[in-house]
C-alpha cells in the first residue's frame, strides 16, 4: 500500500447509503477512512487535499447506492448525476405530510377511499414519461437563494413552481390497504416524495412516502455496492473503480500514445471516428491503449470524415 500515491487517487466507489445517514456524512466517512489509509501508509493527507464528493442526494430516510467521486474523478459527478436512477418506494395511502415523507408532520385523511389495484395501476400510468413535478416544501431547491427546506422549518410557505421531470417506468410492484410499493425508473430531479403525494391526491386518498432504496444509478448497482462499515477496513479501496466506469454510456474513442500526448497538453487532435452521428454538443470519451480514461472531448470541427477533437476535461497527467 505504501508504494500508491493518495494524492493521485482518481475513481469512483458505489457505497451503501444506510437509513439515518445524509449523503454528506456518507462522503464524509470515505474521506476520513482515505486520509487514515494514507497515514498507515506513510503519507500525510490534509483534509480536502482530495476532492470527495457524491453524485446525487439521497435524503437520511433513503438507503441504496450513492456513487462517491474521489480526485479528478469529481469532475464526473454531472455525468453520473444525468444517468437513469432506479428506485424502490413505499407509500402509505391515507395519509399527508408538509414534507411529503413521514419526516415531517402528518396528517391522517378521516374516511379516505380505498382503490383499488387496478386504480393504482391505472393512476400511476399518468405519471411516465415527461411529467411537470412540484418539488416538496422541504427540499434543496433554492427560493431566492435560500433553500426551501431551511423556509419550510421557518413555518414559511413557499410556493415552488413545477418542472418538467422524466420518469421512464413506473411500476406497482405490492398493495394491501394502506401501503403499497412501487419502482420507478427517472431521470434527475425526480422527487419520489413528489410522486407519492401526487399519486395520492390524484386517487383522491392522500398519500406519503414511508421508504425509499435506490437499486442503481446507470450501471452501478445496489448488489455491488459498499457497506459503510466495510469502509473502515483497510481493504476498501479495492472496490474504487476507475473513472471510466462512470461514462459508459458516452460515444468512446480509442486513442494512440501521440494523441494522448497532445490530448493531455490540451490540444486538438484530428482523427476518423467510428460513430458519425457525433455533433459538436456530443462529448466523447476518449480512452488509451491500456483503457485508461484519458480525457471527454468535443467536436472542433469536422471536414469529411475528419473530426478535430478538442479536449475539455483530462484525467492522466503528462510525463
Amino acid at each position: 500500500m505504501s508504494a500508491f500515491d493518495f494524492k493521485s487517487i482518481c475513481g469512483v466507489l458505489n457505497v451503501h447509503k444506510p437509513e439515518g445517514l445524509t449523503s454528506r456524512q456518507a462522503v464524509t466517512e470515505v474521506e476520513w477512512h482515505l486520509r487514515r489509509l494514507a497515514r498507515e501508509a506513510g503519507q500525510k493527507l490534509r483534509r480536502g487535499t482530495v476532492k470527495v464528493g457524491h453524485a446525487g442526494t439521497l435524503d437520511p430516510l433513503a438507503t441504496g447506492v450513492l456513487v462517491v467521486c474521489l480526485g479528478k474523478a469529481t469532475r464526473l459527478v454531472p455525468y453520473i448525476q444525468d444517468q437513469p436512477k432506479t428506485y424502490k418506494a413505499e407509500f402509505t395511502l391515507g395519509m399527508r405530510s408538509d414534507s411529503d415523507d413521514t419526516c415531517g408532520t402528518i396528517e391522517e385523511i378521516p374516511n379516505a377511499p380505498r382503490p383499488s389495484r387496478e386504480e393504482i395501476v391505472q393512476a400511476l400510468s399518468h405519471f411516465e414519461g415527461t411529467i411537470e413535478q412540484v418539488p416538496p416544501q422541504f427540499s434543496a431547491v433554492h427560493v431566492e437563494g435560500v433553500r426551501a427546506y431551511a423556509l419550510a422549518r421557518r413555518g414559511q410557505e413557499v410556493e415552488l413552481e413545477s418542472r418538467p421531470v422524466n420518469i421512464y417506468q413506473i411500476e406497482l410492484l405490492d398493495y394491501a390497504w394502506p401501503e403499497l410499493s412501487v419502482q420507478v425508473v427517472c431521470g434527475s430531479g425526480t422527487y419520489i416524495r413528489s410522486l407519492a403525494r401526487d399519486l395520492g391526491e390524484q386517487l383522491g386518498c392522500g398519500a406519503l412516502m414511508h421508504g425509499l432504496e435506490r437499486t442503481a444509478i446507470g450501471s452501478f448497482l445496489l448488489e455491488e455496492a459498499v457497506e459503510i462499515p466495510r469502509i473502515k477496513e483497510t481493504n476498501w479501496l479495492e472496490s474504487v473503480q476507475p473513472a471510466r466506469v462512470a461514462v459508459t454510456n458516452l460515444p468512446r474513442y480509442t486513442c494512440t500514445l501521440e494523441e494522448q500526448d497532445w490530448l493531455i497538453n490540451g490540444r486538438v487532435i484530428q482523427t476518423s471516428l467510428p460513430c458519425p452521428e457525433t455533433t459538436a454538443e456530443q462529448e466523447i470519451a476518449v480512452y488509451n491503449v491500456a483503457n485508461e480514461l484519458v480525457c471527454l472531448a468535443r467536436e472542433k470541427e469536422k471536414t469529411g470524415e475528419q473530426i478535430y477533437l478538442q479536449p475539455r476535461l483530462v484525467f492522466l497527467k503528462g510525463e
